[in-house]
């Protein structure tokens, strides 16, 4: 059997979604929730083979209860459900880990089988959008506006003092003197704005993603 986890804010879809599931006797839903902080606890416990994520919900999105389902335990497979044909979500769920980004649309017939898919191991991201989100991976992605001003070794040295380094960390890490990363640090500061490291590091956590 096929263990199948649901999140969806509406009580009327997660049912609809069991009963469709179901129906074809090799797929047993073993949770629901309509609360994305519920799943992300749930989750995990449950084990399921699958989470199919609804991608928008009132209290957060599928695709960060994706990335924290599969931090915990990478076994479990993701799979996104949207409403929406959204460039910028599934480059997200990509990110996240999700072996499936499937628009709403879909047919019965066919989210059944993409959930067998899933299971087995494959990787289901529709075609239609994947190329366009492949090729923004291989440019790179767009740096956030207010780090252009940066060079690729101060943004480097950005980057480490959100992880909390000092310069002297730093300049272990990177092979340069301690007075070099000091001086780095006070032209970051200066590009940026800031007069202290603790205000950059906070800009480098919400912009990088970086945790400290």
């Amino acid at each position: 059997m096929i263990r199948v986890f649901l999140l969806d804010d509406h009580e009327v879809v997660r049912r609809g979604l069991a009963d469709l599931l179901q129906s074809g006797g090799d797929i047993e839903v073993v949770g629901e929730s309509g609360s994305a902080r519920e799943a992300a606890r749930l989750i995990p416990a449950l084990r399921p083979d699958v989470a199919i994520l609804d991608a928008r919900l009132p209290d957060g999105n599928g695709i960060d209860v994706c990335r924290d389902v599969r931090a915990v335990d990478s076994s479990i497979r993701g799979l996104i459900l949207t409403s929406y044909e959204d460039d910028e979500a599934l480059f997200a769920a990509i990110m996240a880990g999700a072996a499936g980004y499937v628009l709403k649309q879909i047919r019965g017939t066919d989210l059944v089988d993409a959930v067998r898919r899933v299971a087995a191991g494959q990787s289901l991201l529709d075609p239609a959008i994947t190329t366009r989100v492949l090729e923004r991976i291989r440019n790179g992605v767009e740096q956030p506006r207010e780090l252009k001003s940066l060079t690729e070794q101060e943004r480097r040295i950005l980057e480490y003092v959100a992880e909390g380094l000092t310069n002297r960390e730093i300049a272990a890490r990177m092979f340069l003197a301690e007075k070099t990363v000091k001086n780095y640090v006070s032209s970051v500061l200066a590009k940026l704005g800031l007069e202290r490291r603790t205000q950059a590091a906070v800009l480098a956590t919400r912009l990088l993603g970086k945790t400290p």
